[in-house]
C-alpha cells in the first residue's frame, strides 16, 4: 500500500465534509494515495512480494493477470509491464478490466486455466491507482476511494483445497450507474478540430449502487454455497469487497453471521475497488486467522455492474 495517508481530517480542509459524516455513512477513517506513483508500479510491487512468499521464482510462471480498472496505457497493458520487469519471459499476460469485482473476476479466470491444464502457475495481481480519477471537489467520490495493490499465487495442486466453485455475473443496463469515461463524447468524425474531453472522473449513482448490492450479492453467494451443498453457518469467513461498512452489515444481517466472520479493513484504506478482497485475505493470513481447513466465501460487486463470488477451502 502506498504510504502517503489521506484521513478524513484531512479531507475537511478540502471539500464540505466531515468526519462524523463520512465514518457514519462509509465507516472509512483514511485512505491511502499513490503519490507520483503508476499503477504498473504498485502491481509490480505486490507481485514481487508474492512470488518471494510463495517461494517461487518468476521464470516459472505461465501466467500473468492484472486486474485493473485504471491502467497506466491503452498498451501496453500493466500485466505486460510486469512481465517484463519480472522477467517472466515464458508467462502470457493480459490484463482484466472488471472494477470492483477484479480479484474475484481474476480468481475464476485463474481456476479455469489450472483446470484446463494450460497453466500450471500463474500471478494474479490487482491494483488501483483510483486517485488519478477522482474529483476531489465531490465529496460523494473523494471521500470513499483510496490506492493500492495486491497479489497472489495459484498452482495447480492434487489436494483437495483450494478453489472449490465460483459464480460470475454482471448486468451491464445498470453501468451507467458508476462510469469514468476516458474518452472523447464528441463524435471522433465530426467537421472541425477535435475537442478533447478533460472531464474523466469517476461519477457514482451511489444509492443505485447500494440497491444493486442489495440483490447481486446475496444471489452470488447463494449460489456458492448452493453448488457446494454448504450453508453460511459452515463458512468460517465471509470476505467482501470493501465498498461501504454499511454493505458488509447489510450482509451480516442477511445471513445471521457473527459480524467476527466478516473481515474489514475499510475504515483503514477505504474502497480499493478490485484491490480488497486480495489486501483482506493478505492481511488476514499474516495475522494468523486462515488455518488449514476453513471455508471462505469472497465475493465482489461493482463497476460494469460486475458481481461473482468464490468458495475456498484453505
Amino acid at each position: 500500500m502506498p504510504d502517503r495517508k489521506l484521513t478524513n481530517e484531512m479531507l475537511e480542509r478540502m471539500v464540505d465534509t466531515n468526519d462524523e459524516w463520512i465514518v457514519k455513512r462509509t465507516g472509512i477513517r483514511e485512505r491511502r494515495i499513490a503519490q507520483n506513483t503508476a499503477t504498473w508500479e504498485l502491481a509490480l510491487e505486490a507481485g514481487k512480494r508474492a512470488l518471494t512468499d510463495a517461494g517461487l521464482d518468476a521464470a516459472a510462471l505461465d501466467l500473468i493477470i492484472v486486474g485493473t480498472a485504471t491502467p497506466d496505457f491503452f498498451t501496453p497493458s500493466v500485466s505486460c509491464i510486469v512481465q517484463g520487469k519480472l522477467g517472466a519471459e515464458k508467462a502470457m499476460a493480459f490484463d482484466l478490466s472488471a472494477a470492483c469485482s477484479g480479484f474475484v473476476y481474476c480468481v475464476d479466470v485463474a481456476d479455469s486455466f489450472i483446470r484446463a491444464g494450460k497453466a500450471k502457475n500463474i500471478l494474479v495481481i490487482c491494483a488501483e491507482t483510483l486517485s488519478r480519477i477522482i474529483d476531489y471537489t465531490d465529496r460523494s467520490t473523494c471521500v470513499i476511494f483510496g490506492d493500492g495493490a495486491a497479489a497472489a499465487v495459484f498452482q495447480a495442486s492434487d489436494a483437495d483445497d483450494g478453489v472449490l466453485t465460483t459464480y460470475m455475473r454482471a448486468n451491464g443496463t445498470l453501468g451507467e450507474c458508476l462510469k469514468a469515461p476516458i474518452l472523447p463524447e464528441e463524435d471522433p468524425l465530426a467537421p472541425g478540430p477535435r475537442a478533447v474531453c478533460d472531464h474523466r472522473f469517476l461519477k457514482m449513482a451511489g444509492s443505485d449502487v447500494f440497491r444493486f448490492t442489495a440483490t447481486a450479492v446475496p444471489e452470488a453467494i447463494d449460489a456458492v454455497l448452493h453448488q457446494a451443498n454448504m450453508t453460511a453457518d459452515q463458512i468460517d469467513w465471509f470476505v467482501l469487497h470493501q465498498a461501504n461498512v454499511r454493505i458488509l452489515h447489510m450482509i451480516t444481517t442477511r445471513y445471521g453471521l457473527n459480524p467476527d466472520k466478516v473481515y474489514v479493513n475499510i475504515d483503514r484504506y477505504g474502497n480499493t475497488s478490485g484491490v480488497s478482497v486480495a489486501l483482506c485475505l493478505d492481511e488476514m493470513r499474516k495475522a494468523g486467522k486462515l488455518q488449514p481447513g476453513q471455508h471462505i466465501v469472497i465475493c465482489g460487486f461493482g463497476g460494469g455492474l460486475t458481481y461473482g463470488a468464490a468458495l475456498i477451502r484453505i
